[in-house]
């Protein structure tokens, strides 16, 4: 069985897709489509380390409307067009991967990337991983994009 998942706090997908889709079987196969600097209303941050916060916090949405966590990320690709920007990304990216806990409360929507309660520990989330640099994504202002795969065992 397959669900579609499009969380409200996303702006609607612009074409024929859907923001996640989850897979029910021995356990629940997620595949998110590629994320970006947007917020709900279509409005796109200005510069990578806005667009890279923007593009996590709308992932990690799709994976809690999915009722799984960052730690369930098994594969995450990253196209990005300015290889000067990759440090800015990366920062932001290590921020997600390595500080996100599974009881965090989830940031306000309006702060992407904002400091999160929870527990003392973080979940350090390790996915197989590919970065690609690209001439350009789909709109001239896209920066980054993150697309990614996770499981939530049965």
């Amino acid at each position: 069985m397959q669900k579609h998942i499009n969380p409200a706090t996303l702006p609607a997908p612009a074409g024929p897709y859907s923001q996640g889709i989850l897979s029910t079987g021995p356990g629940q196969w997620l595949h998110i489509a590629g994320q970006i600097g947007v917020d709900k209303d279509g409005n796109c941050a200005q510069g990578m380390t806005a667009q890279a916060e923007r593009a996590w916090f709308n992932l990690l949405e799709v994976l809690r409307e999915a009722g799984m966590g960052v730690e369930h990320l098994v594969k995450v690709t990253t196209y990005v067009t300015e290889p000067s920007l990759l440090g800015e990304f990366a920062a932001v990216r290590a921020k997600y991967l390595e500080q996100v806990r599974p009881d965090a409360a989830r940031p306000d929507a309006a702060q992407p990337g904002a400091a999160q309660p929870g527990a003392a520990q973080p979940v350090a989330a390790r996915p197989a991983s590919t970065l690609i640099v690209v001439k350009a994504l789909a709109r001239p202002e896209w920066l980054v994009e993150v697309e990614a795969v996770a499981f939530l065992p049965a």
